[in-house]
């Protein structure tokens, strides 16, 4: 009796003492990058595009001419690369696919953790068919287009598209031809997958801007403009050009019907929860006399037609948007974004009140529409591409990493190291954390544009893929951009460097000849800290539950899919399953959610369609797979309906080893539960 007394004794000064350190503050996350000089098997050279032989002709005389050269100089002449997390392979393991400029074969990077248990990677695009040396490659996106359960490619170019289907075999044919996908010609930007008509396929969303050759576009006319494209995935690896007939050309507020305004990002998320995929465009107002570059959003009615309800969404802010991220910031249950934007520190001093050309977030309203609330005693904030949403050191709070450099043909900004907002306790205000990425790569060295997440060790914290153009070599020269400072915390880095000079003559420019490197890809692993985390892979079940019940209406993918995780006594967050968001890029499309201090929680998921599943008692550090039932918790069927619906859906699933017998049974429970809880 005596000893169980000791034993009581100290299993509760043993939970006292483990209460005590939960409750304590986690320590601060770091990263490394472990693709720095190649490590790890990530060797990367970004090729530059054509284009820049044209400069190059403009500049090797030491001058450039403001009339005769700069108003016909190439844009990007170092390329706009993109880069994609995904699991080619299927082996539980994310992988990384990234573009390359022409001459230059793209790289699919697989993980190599599950086979040698060592972090590394190997480049097995060409063995793999997906290089695509020929290609001027910019942006990315991955889903899996005809639902064999093995995730294919989108690869956007100057000038052409590519699809690339998976084989499942570790290889994949190009089926661009026969696919109807090969594009217009245009300059496509980005691209996003989703199903927008509700019929189970992926479609493709692809942004244009206007054509690369010159920077014409800078010169107030519509004339050179692009229109975006939307392809329908008709089955049988066929897709047809739905663009004008969907509305997802028809731009309110445009001067002139029909015209088009410069895209940069894409994406395709239920931005307003209603089960239906709404199309969000980052556009840019800088080549046009009008004010109309906004982040636009198409709202879908369900059949794959849109309708531009950016002013009624109150998202009519003009500026040069680059880069989209989604998510909860402050936990109400509602979406919110972030897009970059170019910046204040760029335009001339006392031109516009700081924070006008601010990257910031917008946030969701009961209404429907979104506040833009400012950057607060930020003042201000750098340029930007490639942008995140997600909790990168697993406290609940769901945060904002973006990266982002700019290349002017007569200077280049470089104003941005890098840039990690903390969310503080899931409220929308943020700190800078300067500390995270202090011992990684100089990305102030970095014209970074591509950004992408995804966890490559499987430790439960979120890593971070950055791609850049072009590189600076060290102590290239700097000075303070135009308008610096505004009094902002980011005015230490807000430097651009001089590629020219003016001349007494107002039209020549003296070009300084500073050379740059090519572009570097970054991998930058999260230290990690004490608090937990849960991981999920959504799975859809179109053509996996088909019985006289039920039948599966989702993508296999999950895209479009919308992740709502709540840890016990926390706030609960929003994570959209996107196939492409940030710039010309996308995140794994493994959900992670960090736990803070709390060991269990609640999960669940708003299908495409409008179905909800529910699954209760998630434990920390779970790995889980979350089936489509396409009976939601939530629905006016009868009790005995409901069951009968659950058990035949899980049932189909079990047979198709998507979930095992305890996996269906402990789904089953939490289903019949959730309907309880919901009548």
């Amino acid at each position: 009796m005596k000893l169980r007394g000791r034993r009581v004794c100290v299993v509760a000064v043993s939970l006292v003492v483990w209460g005590a350190l939960s409750a304590a503050a986690a320590p601060p996350v770091t990263f490394h990058d472990i693709a720095a000089g190649g490590g790890a098997g990530l060797t990367y050279s970004r090729t530059p595009s054509a284009r820049l032989a044209t400069w190059d002709s403009y500049t090797a005389d030491g001058i450039i001419n403001v009339e005769t050269e700069y108003r016909v100089a190439p844009y990007k002449p170092h390329g706009a690369p993109g880069v994609a997390v995904l699991d080619y392979n299927n082996d539980g393991y994310p992988d990384i696919y990234v573009t390359n400029g022409p001459g230059t074969a793209n790289s699919l990077f697989k993980n190599r953790l599950g086979e040698t248990g060592h972090l590394e990677f190997v480049d097995v695009a060409q063995q793999a068919g997906v290089a695509l040396t020929g290609q001027d490659s910019q942006g990315v996106c991955a889903g899996d287009i005809d639902n064999d359960g093995f995730i294919d490619l989108f690869v956007v170019g100057y000038g052409s598209n590519h699809l690339l289907k998976n084989l499942g075999n570790g290889t994949f044919q190009d089926i661009t031809v026969s696919s109807g996908t090969g594009g217009t010609g245009a300059t496509s930007t980005s691209c996003a997958m989703g199903d927008v008509n509700g019929d189970g396929l992926l479609d493709i969303l692809v942004a244009n801007a206007f054509d690369f050759a010159t920077i014409r576009a800078f010169g107030g006319t519509y004339a050179f403009n692009q229109p975006n494209q939307l392809l329908i995935n008709r089955g049988g690896d066929v897709f047809t050009d739905e663009s004008e007939s969907s509305g997802i050309r028809v731009l309110a507020g445009v001067p002139t019907p029909g015209i088009a305004v410069p895209s940069w990002a894409v994406s395709l998320v239920d931005i307003n929860m209603d089960g239906n995929l709404d199309a969000v465009i980052a556009g840019d107002t800088y080549n046009q006399l009008d004010a109309v570059g906004f982040p636009r959003i198409f709202i879908n009615d369900g059949t794959g037609h849109f309708t531009d309800r950016t002013y009624e969404m109150h998202m009519n802010v003009f500026g040069s948007w680059r880069g989209l991220a989604f998510g909860d910031l402050n936990c109400d249950g509602r979406l919110d974004m972030f897009v970059s934007n170019f910046g204040d520190y760029v335009v001339f001093p006392g031109l516009y009140p700081p924070g006008t050309w601010a990257s910031r977030w917008f946030l969701g309203q009961s209404d429907g529409t979104f506040s833009d609330p400012g950057v607060g005693s930020f003042v201000t904030t750098p340029t930007g591409w490639g942008a995140t949403i997600t909790d990168y050191d697993n406290d609940g709070s769901p945060d904002i990493i973006y990266h982002g450099g700019w290349d002017y043909p007569l200077f280049w900004d470089e104003s941005n190291r890098g840039v990690l907002l903390n969310n503080q306790g899931c409220s929308a205000t943020f700190t800078w954390d300067t500390a995270a990425l202090a011992g990684s790569t100089n990305h102030l060295d970095r014209n970074v544009e591509g950004l992408a997440t995804g966890d490559f060790n499987r430790d439960g914290f979120v890593d971070v893929v950055t791609l850049s153009s072009f590189d600076l070599f060290p102590g290239t020269l700097r000075v303070p951009l135009f308008s610096a400072p505004l009094g902002s915390p980011f005015d230490v880095d807000a430097t651009f460097v001089p590629a020219s000079v003016p001349t007494s003559d107002p039209n020549i420019f003296a070009w300084l000849g500073i050379q740059r490197k090519n572009g570097t890809l970054a991998v930058e692993i999260n230290s990690g800290n004490s608090n937990h985390w849960a991981a999920f892979n959504l799975v859809g079940a179109k053509g996996l539950i088909n019985n006289h019940i039920s039948a599966g209406a989702v993508n296999r993918s999950g895209i479009g899919a919308i992740v709502r995780f709540k840890p016990q006594g926390g706030k609960p967050t929003l994570n959209p399953v996107l196939a492409g968001s940030s710039y010309a890029s996308q995140n794994s499309l493994t959900v992670e959610v960090g736990m803070g201090t709390a060991i269990r929680g609640t999960v669940d998921v708003l299908w495409p369609g409008g179905v909800k599943n529910r699954l209760y008692d998630v434990h920390a550090s779970e790995r889980l797979t979350l089936p489509e039932i396409p009976c939601g918790f939530d629905s006016t069927m009868s009790s005995g309906a409901y069951a009968a619906c659950v058990t035949a859906s899980l049932a189909d699933l079990t047979l198709h080893h998507v979930v095992t017998i305890p996996e269906a049974a402990r789904l089953e429970v939490s289903a019949l539960l959730a309907y309880a809880a919901a009548h």
